[in-house]
């Protein structure tokens, strides 16, 4: 085995004995204490995270970078999707299933950028003792993107409930998302480590490796992603913390530990850019896609196409309870879309999502008074980047007009094939 290879090995075998626990589980009935499984389903995590990190830097030698970070942050979430969806399928036989499905996927979402944005930015100072996460012209198209899905997001609380209007609204949008990224050109990625020796393969067995490293870290994923939910739960509930706090924010933590894991190495790495772009095209992932998925597969599982409507009120008769988590974390996307509007995440703007998500993690029931407070820094954010709007919009289509202009200028020097002799 080549040197440059060991870290493989030994994030395999970091996976495996959480592996080896769950399928004992499945199929021999073996158990063990709560802890311990969420150690080694743990170890797992960690161990796909590295794979899955190797496999999306060498990708970028085939695909624009923001491809592959959207392919990464599609694959580390998936856990986040089969938590949902267990609670959305529920949902029809027990109506508060419905509004555990929305805290799950609206913890999710506020943790990805009350927590994990700031968890870079200061890594980032940590590391390099650079005070900002600066974003590339191409990025701005995910700032877009994320604009209008979060705009949409507060269309939602007032309906009261999730629909299939939704779900071809919002699958319409990531859907756009992908199309413009796959239209991006491919860069010449800085590879270290694994991804080098992987990189300098033969174009054919570098695209195998990278295809079995991709499917083997989504498979240990997803395998012991759900398990260890529960073993967290579990453990959790042996100190009598209330359900739906575990299901809010311990189960979320859990599906969200490979995204976690892979953009702190990049951070660590020095790949700030690339650390934060995966974190705002998970947000954007789960922003479009999570919440879509609930409507469709609550159909499903009514056997018809019935809305997913959100139980009870809340005590102020604005929105329910749903609707409320719903407002709160389309307000903290669109303070965080605005502290974006010049590339840049800053420790200001960082602290400040740090300190609002755990004003309302800390103090239950003031959720409409935080979502406020968001929208307040908003506006002020959007005067105070005023002159950053048109520039942002206009450097995206300008970034694409040149990316276009290039393929046909590229397409147009290939030779003809002459005529068959």
């Amino acid at each position: 085995m080549s040197r440059g290879l060991l870290p493989v090995f030994l994030a395999v075998i970091l996976a495996v004995p959480g592996v080896v626990l769950e399928l004992l589980a499945l199929f021999g009935g073996v158990h063990v204490e709560d802890w311990i499984a969420a150690v080694l389903f743990g170890g797992t995590i960690v161990g796909g995270a590295f794979l899955l990190s190797w496999a999306a830097e060498v990708l970028q030698l085939d695909v624009s970078a923001g491809l592959a970070l959207a392919l990464l942050a599609l694959i580390a979430i998936l856990p986040e999707y089969v938590v949902g969806a267990g609670f959305a399928w529920s949902a029809p036989g027990n109506p508060e299933n419905a509004e555990l499905a929305i805290a799950n996927m609206t913890g999710a979402n506020r943790l990805l950028i009350g927590l994990f944005w700031p968890v870079i930015v200061g890594l980032v100072w940590y590391r390099q003792r650079k005070r900002v996460v600066e974003l590339g012209r191409e990025n701005g198209l995910e700032i877009l993107i994320l604009l209008a899905a979060t705009a949409y997001a507060f269309v939602i609380p007032f309906k009261g409930s999730l629909t299939w209007v939704d779900l071809v609204v919002l699958v319409a949008l990531f859907g756009l998302y992908m199309y413009m990224l796959s239209k991006l050109p491919t860069g010449v990625p800085h590879l270290i480590g694994p991804s080098k020796v992987i990189g300098d393969f033969p174009k054919t067995q570098r695209r195998i490796t990278v295809a079995i490293l991709g499917a083997s870290a989504a498979a240990f994923i997803l395998l012991v992603a759900h398990p260890f939910g529960e073993a967290l739960v579990g453990s959790g509930e042996q100190f009598g913390i209330d359900e739906f706090l575990l299901v809010q924010w311990v189960a979320p933590i859990a599906s969200e530990a490979p995204e976690l894991v892979i953009v702190t190495l990049f951070a660590w790495r020095g790949a700030s850019t690339a650390a934060m772009t995966a974190l705002v095209s998970s947000k954007i992932n789960q922003w479009t896609l999570l919440i879509a998925m609930l409507p469709l597969i609550y159909a499903i599982s009514a056997g018809g196409i019935e809305p997913m409507l959100f139980p009870s009120a809340a005590d102020d008769g604005i929105f329910t309870f749903a609707g409320e988590e719903i407002f709160l974390t389309a307000a903290q996307s669109l303070f965080a879309v605005v502290l974006l509007l010049d590339l840049r995440l800053g420790l200001p703007g960082a602290g400040l999502l740090l300190v609002l998500f755990f004003a309302q993690l800390a103090i239950p029931g003031i959720h409409m008074e935080v979502g406020i407070i968001y929208l307040v820094l908003a506006a002020i954010g959007i005067v105070w980047s005023r002159r950053d709007i048109i520039p942002l919009y206009s450097g995206v289509r300008e970034y694409l007009r040149e990316v276009d202009t290039a393929r046909r200028e590229a397409k147009a020097k290939e030779p003809v094939a002459g005529p068959a002799d």
